[in-house]
């Protein structure tokens, strides 16, 4: 068991694990074990049941990151037993029985509800189900207002897209209710409302931290400052 907890990031919709790279680099110089597995994006229980699996098969404390819809994610799996903290970025914080779509609803809608593009995707045995991503023209402003242009264009290309019906489940569970938990607020998102960031951080009783000015992709452009606030969590959980 190792005294140190592994920190375990879970990507957001209509990005990918790679958008972490910069958090990685950051937290492997200072010896903290870390690992960023691709998140499926086809719903949130589904998606939940993976994150909670793949935890409960590291071998000692997980303090589980969730970026955006991560968030939502790590709010159903960090009830796994293993889990000693929960980190949000930019990032939708549900209370059980709680929907995105419901949390959202509390406050004005950011730009990115006029600016999704709705594609299918093929079910087994069933009807093709729906999925969104960002307009390219409009991933910039968006998403990524603060990153440089060139790195911009291939988030763009190569965003994956969330299931449609991601918008309407419900959280089986609020982990935050029985374990610590951080928030960093960016400031300047255009994907999700900052307002619906501190509510939920907020209600979690999070230790939150604010970037002024910081866009919805967060990690990317500031990764020093969301690393840190990682380091502040798996410090007070060691």
């Amino acid at each position: 068991m190792s005294a140190t907890p592994t920190v375990l990031l879970v990507h957001g919709a209509f990005a990918d694990a790679t958008s972490w790279s910069g958090v990685i680099t950051e937290l492997r110089r200072d010896g903290i074990p870390v690992i960023a597995p691709p998140n499926p994006l086809r719903g949130l229980a589904s998606d939940a049941a993976y994150v909670a699996s793949l935890t409960a098969q590291i071998d000692g404390p997980v303090i589980l990151v969730g970026h955006s819809y991560g968030g939502a994610l790590i709010t159903v799996a960090g009830v796994t037993e293993n889990v000693v903290g929960l980190v949000y970025v930019a990032a939708y914080v549900l209370e059980e029985g709680e929907s995105l779509g419901e949390l959202q609803g509390r406050f004005p809608l950011s730009p990115l509800v006029d600016n999704l593009r709705q594609w299918t995707y093929p079910v087994p045995g069933g009807e093709p189900a729906a999925e969104v991503t960002i307009a390219e023209d409009a991933f910039p402003s968006v998403f990524a207002a603060d990153v440089p242009a060139e790195v911009t264009e291939v988030l763009a290309a190569a965003q994956r897209p969330l299931a449609a019906a991601a918008f309407e489940e419900r959280a089986a569970a609020a982990a935050w209710k029985g374990k610590p938990s951080w928030a960093l607020i960016a400031g300047a998102d255009n994907a999700i409302n900052p307002e619906v960031e501190r509510f939920g951080a907020r209600r979690a009783g999070a230790t939150v931290v604010e970037l002024e000015g910081a866009s919805h992709a967060v990690a990317v452009s500031r990764p020093k400052e969301v690393a840190d606030l990682i380091r502040t969590a798996v410090r007070a959980t060691s």
